[in-house]
């Protein structure tokens, strides 16, 4: 087994981090370590042959490896305009994956202790304002079809709960406690939770699982909640488009995805008085820190109503 595998089934069996972040780091350990072989081997970088960078992956040389490599790879990063962001989750993928194999004793330092990422400016997070959201709905945007159905219970409860979207599609009836409106969810780091939902989102759960249960003919509590129009299990892309193609009706936000509306969620919450540490539990953030984000949102949209209702602002 090559030391990256081995790095990423430590991931997925002994820290249960999520597949997203799985998929993430092999990627990232792989462009780095492909970086490796180019500058060691110039002619293969010259005529990449993917079983040739295969093979060398699985027989590199990890304790070889000094920090003056790693910043040519940050700097080359950079220059091919990959965002600071994503160079430090980059760099903290490799630092993982040493501190790994520094652990079990594979190399006997690791060479990211002194680098450092590129700052990254701080971004607030995007949301969608109250009347998008009432607009998306209170109209007849979504079909009088199971899949129509479907999507707006999706929409409807991710605006209702905030969760994640590898929360929402794991979900099953068992999952759903419709006497005390409550959801349970597994986050990150297998970290359940239970969070409430209102009487709205009540009363359209019940309209779908009625409806999921007529057209399929029955259902079972350790059913997933969300399924394809051919009983499979929903899948990220698959969420992804319907969020996309219904927030495109009532918002000109470039970005459109399952994210902006947990970011909705915490941020409308926040301004209509909510506790910060509550919305901290609700989204299932494991730092005060996370949740903080937010109150900039509501900092900024402060500042815009004093100076529209300031006579001296």
């Amino acid at each position: 087994m090559d030391v990256i595998t081995k790095f990423l089934n430590y991931l997925e069996f002994e820290k249960r981090v999520s597949p997203h972040t799985i998929t993430s780091y092999g990627n990232d350990l792989k462009q780095f370590f492909t970086y490796y072989i180019f500058i060691l081997f110039p002619e293969i970088a010259e005529n990449p042959d993917p079983e040739i960078i295969g093979e060398k992956l699985k027989n590199i040389d990890i304790s070889s490896i000094e920090a003056p490599l790693i910043r040519s790879w940050i700097v080359n990063l950079l220059e091919n305009k990959i965002e600071a962001r994503s160079v430090n989750r980059k760099i903290s993928a490799l630092k993982s994956f040493y501190n790994y194999h520094l652990k079990i004793g594979t190399v006997s330092k690791n060479p990211l202790i002194h680098i450092r990422g590129p700052k990254t400016p701080k971004r607030l997070p995007v949301y969608l304002e109250e009347e998008e959201v009432s607009f998306l709905f209170s109209r007849d945007l979504f079909p009088d079809s199971f899949e129509g159905i479907r999507d707006r219970t999706i929409l409807e409860l991710f605006y209702a709960t905030g969760m994640r979207l590898s929360e929402l599609i794991n979900l099953k009836h068992s999952d759903i406690d419709l006497y005390e409106s409550t959801v349970k969810v597994l986050g990150k780091r297998d970290k359940e939770r239970i969070i409430p939902f209102g009487k709205t989102m009540k009363e359209l759960l019940v309209f779908y699982i009625a409806q999921k249960e007529d057209f399929f003919d029955g259902l079972n509590q350790k059913d997933y909640l969300f399924v394809t129009n051919i009983s499979n299990k929903m899948y990220p892309k698959a969420v992804y488009r319907i969020v996309n193609k219904y927030l495109d009706m009532v918002t000109n936000l470039s970005k459109k995805s399952p994210h902006i509306i947990r970011h909705t969620f915490a941020t409308h919450m926040l301004n209509r008085g909510a506790d910060i540490n509550a919305i901290k539990e609700l989204l299932g953030h494991s730092s005060l820190a996370a949740t903080q984000v937010y109150t900039h949102n509501s900092i900024e949209k402060l500042k815009s109503i004093y100076k529209q209702a300031h006579p001296r602002a």
